[in-house]
């Protein structure tokens, strides 16, 4: 009884239909994105699990005395186990003003074991067009930690060379994002689909009116919009609430070789096919044999191999499946022929090349 309604739940889901998708959830406007900031910078107050004498430690700590007015005496090369190298990175949101407040990752560049109890000295932090647009500096909090032994044993949890400064960073200049004045507004989906394109194109038709929007490709569609940020901001936040069927995706099997991961979309369909599967087993079982020569016979002793080499093929019936199956349908077929999932592989392949798997097979 339990198994026949799970069954039935099973087939009440497969029968609804589905759902609409809002358009903020299939994509994002063009222009309205992220940026990544990286900067280099050196960490202090180690616990003597720094870089220790590497030269371009050196320089560094050379670099940020001098901006104090203290200069090291030429010659002079101390071992800082206390200091460390480090490559800082950040994402800078959209619209992010100076002032605001952003998380970063540290990460030793040298032979620092740890960065646990390190401080970030003042960092700025810079885009890919070289302007500074942020500046960095705090406590690290390291997830991870190491300790070793003078007999070169040690133990190390997790990653201790690199942590996190949450809010370590200050925005210091905004991204120019064109979002106020561009001549139209453009609407990207994540994932090109010609039919999602111009269902979004006609719903935003649909609400503001014929030749608002239309698609330009499989991704893009373009959107009039008079300028003026509050005015955008607000066609914006309707469009991003509007709801779209959007289209199914392309039948695709996806099979990982290595794991013997294999997933199927429910678009895959299949013709007609008979399918059988069988597996080859070779044996061979080795055994020694001691020979003891006759008694005065002036012999030896030997050791005589003994190999038995057997071939065992398993029988299993051939499976016939039926026209246009969907999804439900492949998976019980298989497992009504018990395959593995190195054997589904296998399985699907021949399939693919039989022509009768309608979808792409893609092999990682």
């Amino acid at each position: 009884m339990i198994r026949f309604l799970a069954a039935l739940f099973a087939a009440l889901l497969l029968a609804q239909p589905a759902a609409a998708e809002r358009i903020k959830d299939l994509g994002t406007f063009q222009g309205i994105r992220s940026n990544q900031l990286t900067g280099y910078g050196i960490v202090v107050g180690l616990p003597g699990t720094g870089d220790d004498n590497l030269e371009y430690t050196v320089q560094s700590m050379k670099g940020v005395t001098a901006r104090f007015g203290l200069a090291l005496p030429p010659g002079v090369n101390p071992a800082l186990k206390n200091a460390a190298v480090v490559m800082i990175t950040a994402e800078l949101p959209p619209f992010a003003k100076p002032g605001q407040k952003l998380d970063i990752t540290v990460s030793s560049m040298g032979k620092a074991k740890s960065l646990r109890g390190g401080t970030l000295v003042l960092t700025p932090l810079i885009g890919a067009d070289g302007q500074i647009y942020a500046m960095a500096q705090g406590n690290l909090a390291v997830g991870g930690l190491g300790a070793e032994g003078k007999d070169g044993s040690q133990i190390v949890v997790n990653t201790p060379s690199s942590g996190r400064i949450p809010e370590g960073a200050t925005v210091e200049r905004a991204v120019e994002t064109g979002f106020a004045d561009t001549p139209m507004l453009t609407y990207n989906l994540a994932r090109a689909d010609f039919t999602t394109a111009q269902r979004v194109a006609d719903a935003i038709n649909s609400r503001f009116g014929f030749g608002t929007a239309r698609a330009v490709d499989g991704v893009s569609v373009a959107v009039t919009a008079k300028p003026g940020a509050d005015v955008r901001a607000q066609l914006m936040s309707e469009i991003e609430n509007l709801t779209v069927d959007a289209a199914e995706a392309a039948a695709k099997v996806i099979v990982n070789a290595r794991t013997g991961t294999v997933v199927i979309n429910s678009a895959v369909r299949v013709s007609p096919a008979a399918v059988t599967h069988g597996k080859l087993t070779v044996r061979i079982d080795e055994a020694q044999r001691v020979s003891q020569p006759a008694p005065f016979s002036q012999g030896e002793t030997a050791v005589e191999q003994r190999s038995g080499v057997g071939v065992e093929e398993e029988k299993r019936p051939m499976f016939l499946l039926e026209p246009g199956p969907k999804l439900a349908d492949v998976v019980k077929a298989v497992n009504a022929i018990g395959a593995s999932p190195a054997d589904l592989v296998a399985i699907l392949e021949a399939l693919k090349q039989a022509g009768a798997l309608k979808a792409e097979l893609i092999v990682l």
